[in-house]
C-alpha cells in the first residue's frame, strides 16, 4: 500500500490550498479514504471520508462548510480542498485508507483505517 499526502504549506487566514494523496492498493484504487489532522499538542482528529465507490462523503462539523473531498480514479489520488482557512486549522493533515474494496460507505474513525500516509504540514497565519 502507498500512500502519498502533498499540497500542504503556509497561506493567510482566508486564503485556500488543496492537499492531495496519492493512494495505490494492491494496483487498485477504490477502497475508503479519510482525512485526518494533527495539531501540535492536540490529539488526532477527522476532517473528511470518502468512499470507496465515491458516492458517500462526510465531513467534521468544524469544516464542513469549508472543505470538500473529492476523488479521482485515473489519477488514483484523493483531494480535500480547503477554503476559507483559518489558523485553527493549522495542523499536520493525514490521509488513511482501509483494506475494502468498492465500498459504498465512508468512516470516520481513524482506528477503521489500515494504512496512513506521512503527512503534509498546513499552516495558517493570522
Amino acid at each position: 500500500v502507498q500512500l502519498q499526502a502533498s499540497g500542504g504549506g503556509l497561506v493567510q487566514t482566508g486564503g485556500s490550498l488543496r492537499l492531495s494523496c496519492a493512494v495505490s492498493y494492491s494496483g487498485r484504487s477504490r477502497y475508503p479514504v479519510a482525512w485526518f489532522r494533527q495539531a501540535q499538542g492536540k490529539e488526532r482528529e477527522f476532517v473528511a471520508a470518502i468512499s470507496g465507490s465515491g458516492g458517500e462523503t462526510a465531513y467534521a462539523d468544524s469544516v464542513k462548510d469549508r472543505v470538500t473531498i473529492s476523488r479521482d480514479y485515473t489519477k488514483n489520488t484523493v483531494k480535500l480542498q480547503l477554503n476559507h482557512l483559518k489558523p485553527e486549522d493549522t495542523a499536520v493533515y493525514y490521509c488513511a485508507t482501509k483494506a475494502i474494496y468498492n465500498s459504498n460507505r465512508s468512516y470516520r474513525f481513524g482506528h477503521q483505517y489500515d494504512y496512513w500516509g506521512q503527512g503534509t504540514q498546513v499552516t495558517v497565519s493570522s
